[in-house]
């Protein structure tokens, strides 16, 4: 658990990696498609902005989404996309300078606070909190939407430390879920989760009573056994990469219940 300077130092820690990232690109380099379906780079880094000048109150200029987007499936994803559409005529570099000037005022805004201003009520993506539980989606979030912009533009990094094992964490926590209710692992059942570096590490899920939980122990002998590297789960739970694809390739394998292993890998995206 990081306490409130320490999750302010994250967010800064993650914003700087971004800025770095985008220090060079090319107007083409802005533009070429992600893992995000129907975002480019420039495209992940506007939907940063936008939220963070959300949260600053800045008030965002209204703006008409195209209807025909394929992209666009609900109204959360018409709700994101305002904001990303709206700098789509702009280049990377603005949006670039933008991103500077809206994460430099949330960082010194939070900088400043105290602890009644990290506990004041705040919105945040699976309801209503506190500032201080938001500020972990928003550490998450950044990192995932580096990653994207990163492969996209062949500049792998930023995999370990402070803020990619806090993401790592987050999408660990999701597995019960997908384990007990979307694979619906019958009672019983062990899956363990085997990750090679970045971030190694193995830890394992027991369904009991019709509830999965986090196990203390890794099982010797699991149900299933699911073994893979840390960025590929990282995609996997974010909905970044095919899980079948990943299963043929062998960037995902399964021992044991080979039925269970597969069900989970292919239920892993816990965003979408």
């Amino acid at each position: 658990m990081m306490d409130d300077q320490e999750l302010v130092d994250a967010l800064d820690e993650v914003w700087s990696s971004i800025g770095d990232v985008g220090d060079g690109l090319s107007e083409s380099e802005w533009k070429a498609p992600t893992e995000v379906p129907g975002w480019s780079v420039q495209d992940n880094l506007s939907h940063i902005v936008g939220m963070e000048a959300r949260l600053l109150g800045r008030d965002e200029a209204h703006h008409d989404v195209p209807a025909d987007l394929p992209h666009v499936r609900n109204e959360v994803g018409a709700g994101n996309e305002v904001a990303v559409d709206a700098r789509r005529a702009r280049s990377g570099a603005e949006v670039l300078a933008e991103f500077r000037d809206v994460t430099g005022e949330r960082l010194a805004q939070l900088r400043a606070a105290g602890p009644d201003d990290f506990g004041a009520e705040s919105w945040t993506p699976v309801g209503p909190g506190t500032v201080r539980d938001l500020l972990p989606f928003r550490i998450f979030d950044s990192w995932v939407h580096e990653q994207d912009m990163r492969r996209a533009v062949g500049r792998e990094g930023h995999l370990d430390g402070p803020v990619a094992e806090a993401a790592l964490e987050r999408t660990i926590g999701a597995v019960p879920f997908v384990v007990g209710k979307k694979a619906a692992a019958p009672d019983g059942s062990t899956v363990v989760v085997e990750l090679s570096g970045p971030l190694a590490r193995s830890f394992g899920v027991g369904v009991e009573g019709g509830r999965a939980r986090l196990l203390d122990d890794v099982p010797a002998s699991p149900t299933t056994r699911i073994v893979t590297d840390s960025p590929t789960f990282e995609r996997l739970g974010t909905g970044r990469v095919d899980p079948a694809t990943a299963l043929r390739d062998g960037r995902v394998t399964v021992e044991g219940d080979d039925a269970l292993g597969q069900k989970v890998v292919t239920s892993l995206n816990f965003l979408f």
